[in-house]
């Protein structure tokens, strides 16, 4: 059932929108540094987008999953919490 339910949208999609977010991080450090800026700058912006849109659809995917499938759901969200915190943790310490 995980690889089923990981099959499903609001499953996958938050996790690749935090990829993403790491992608970006990563991308603009190595493309123009780490060096502090005075203005964010889009990359931290686009970032900044892809994390908070991501809210809605865990939300939504635990409270449609959470009842029919919780050990499964729990597995998922347990990568989506992993995918968060990596692309936190580089914004973090590249910053």
């Amino acid at each position: 059932m995980n690889a089923t339910l990981l099959k499903k949208p609001s499953a996958a999609l938050p996790i690749a929108m935090s990829l993403a977010g790491l992608a970006v991080v990563l991308g603009h450090a190595a493309i123009y540094g780490t060096a502090h800026e005075a203005d964010e700058g889009a990359a931290a912006h686009i970032w900044q987008i892809l994390m908070v849109a991501q809210v809605p659809l865990i939300c939504f995917f635990a409270a449609k999953w959470l009842p029919r499938v919780p050990r499964q759901t729990l597995t998922i969200l347990t990568l989506q919490a992993g995918a968060a915190l990596a692309s936190f943790a580089a914004v973090f310490f590249l910053t």
